[in-house]
């Protein structure tokens, strides 16, 4: 029913959130981003949905190990 479908639309959207803090610290760390807020946030919420099953555990596996 409905409950399904928001609790399936919450789950995306955590994953997203996630994803998107994970694109921040694999692929775009330690880079100069170069282009408009829009442009920068489309692209790394684009990564986030299609990469982040792969880059959520790099990035927590990065964090806990190289805190500098």
């Amino acid at each position: 029913g409905k409950e399904v479908i928001f609790m399936e639309t919450i789950l995306v959207l955590i994953y997203w959130c996630v994803g998107y803090w994970a694109v921040g610290k694999t692929l775009y760390a330690n880079q100069i981003l170069i282009g408009t807020a829009g442009n920068i946030f489309l692209r790394k919420a684009i990564w986030a949905f299609l990469l982040g099953w792969i880059l959520i555990p790099i990035a927590i596996i990065k964090s806990v190990f190289f805190q500098g």
